[in-house]
């Protein structure tokens, strides 16, 4: 019974209060994830018995310690309701107030908060207080999308087998995509990894070479192709390359008043027995890194042992799911190795004392990932002494007599295959270019690339 009474007793004394006071109840219409660039209405629903005193809008940053004001609405210095609807319901005032985002950005994700106030019915000095709050999520696609291959430029290696990394880079995105690689249109299963794998810095060493202990070779084939590169006895470079019928300058060749004899070489194009044609394995492992507008960074890593002989213009895509994408965003590479370098030699007529300039400006084909270029002068060491050169570009510097007629190879490789690119050098004006020497470069090409089944 006194329980009975005790309820009583503050049913009165809450009637008694809101009869002094009012009432007042806030709430903000929920949202669902909004994408850059869309027009954004909040609205705060309040219900009231009491006067209007004043809105007020603000947008929460720094964790809650910063509330910045986007918009007041004060009853005392204002007469417009333009920005509110209201309507009777059971004798009490419904009242909706809007803020609208026309485009909104990045920035404008986060928590909103909505603040009424009414006047207290027993006196005008005082004000009843309410609130509502929102978390406004704001998605952004990416921005930019693209696939590289991790540690490049890289050699090629024939005897030894290598581990190739693409990567693939999707910035600007929030919340952080999905990505996934495909080759040749199908989905690659792939083992993930928590971690990157041993020896990976970041990108760096990732693909470093494993040694194969069984890689039953021929020997015999083997010594006779080392057989035809006695470039140390030259003082040049090897070819990357082990000779199968390919026309090819003999280094220690001079010209001859009568006529050029170019011997033939043997180019071995058979790859050891390691390459084997089973489906590779390949690894996978992400990695988020924020970026200061509050997108993200997503670098996905595809890892696998190389085997050019049928990765060799294999088609790779990455692909890029989003909440903000219809459809999935894509890029793609092909894996190709050089074939068919451009050279270009300026000036065409090279005089004693000019500064020559030979340039790998393209190739006969789509080459990815990008070549390592090296240059060498056929028996013989470059003109500042050095064996080799790094580099699209090889400088000869005020050029004398006595490099007419010299022969520069040029060797462009990556992971997929290698070629080489020989050009010969006439230097005009010289004796021996008036009287024997046609009056152009001749240029060889040798190439050693995987082939395919």
């Amino acid at each position: 019974m006194r329980k009975m009474n005790y309820l009583r007793l503050c049913c009165l004394l809450w009637d008694l209060l809101d009869a002094v006071l009012g009432y007042l109840t806030v709430s903000i219409e929920p949202l669902p994830p909004v994408v850059v660039g869309d027009a954004v209405t909040l609205k705060c629903n309040f219900k009231t018995d009491g006067r209007m005193r004043e809105i007020v809008w603000y947008r929460v940053t720094d964790g809650g310690t910063i509330k910045q004001k986007i918009f007041t609405f004060d009853a005392m210095f204002s007469t417009n309701y333009s920005h509110m609807e209201n309507y009777r319901k059971r004798e009490d005032l419904v009242y909706q107030s809007t803020v609208r985002l026309p485009e909104v950005r990045i920035s404008d994700n986060g928590p909103y908060e909505c603040h009424v106030g009414i006047y207290d019915r027993a006196t005008r000095e005082k004000v009843v207080l309410a609130s509502g709050n929102i978390f406004l999520n704001v998605m952004s696609p990416p921005i930019s999308i693209s696939v590289i291959a991790a540690d490049t430029p890289a050699p090629f290696s024939r005897y030894q087998a290598q581990n190739f990394t693409l990567v693939c880079i999707a910035s600007g995105g929030k919340p952080a995509p999905t990505v996934y690689f495909k080759r040749d249109g199908e989905l690659i299963e792939v083992v993930p990894l928590l971690e990157p794998p041993s020896g990976a810095a970041g990108l760096q060493d990732s693909r470093a070479a494993r040694n194969l202990l069984n890689r039953d070779l021929d020997d015999t084939k083997m010594q006779k192709s080392l057989s035809l590169l006695d470039v140390e006895d030259r003082g040049g470079r090897p070819y990357t390359e082990d000779p199968l019928k390919s026309i090819t300058p003999d280094p220690g060749l001079l010209f001859s008043p009568a006529t050029e004899i170019i011997p033939e070489t043997v180019v071995s194009r058979e790859f050891p027995r390691w390459v084997h044609d089973m489906e590779p394995v390949y690894y996978f492992h992400h990695t988020h890194i924020p970026l200061s507008d509050g997108t993200v960074e997503v670098r996905a890593m595809l890892m696998w042992t190389l085997n050019p002989q049928i990765d060799n213009e294999a088609l790779f895509s990455c692909e890029v799911k989003h909440p903000a994408l219809s459809m999935p965003m894509q890029a793609e590479v092909t894996l190709v190795a050089p074939k068919g370098p451009k050279i270009m030699m300026t000036p065409t007529r090279a005089r004693v004392g000019d500064t020559v300039r030979i340039l790998v400006h393209g190739f006969q084909n789509e080459v990815f990932p990008e070549p390592l270029f090296t240059w060498t002068r056929v028996g013989s060491r470059l003109l500042d002494g050095s064996a080799e050169h790094d580099g699209k570009e090889l400088v000869l510097e005020r050029v004398p007599a006595e490099l007419n007629g010299s022969m520069y190879r040029c060797t462009a490789q990556n992971p997929l295959g290698s070629t080489d690119t020989h050009t010969r050098l006439i230097v005009f004006g010289t004796v021996e270019e008036s009287s024997c020497v046609p009056h152009y470069s001749s240029l060889f090409t040798m190439s050693s690339l995987p082939l395919t089944k």
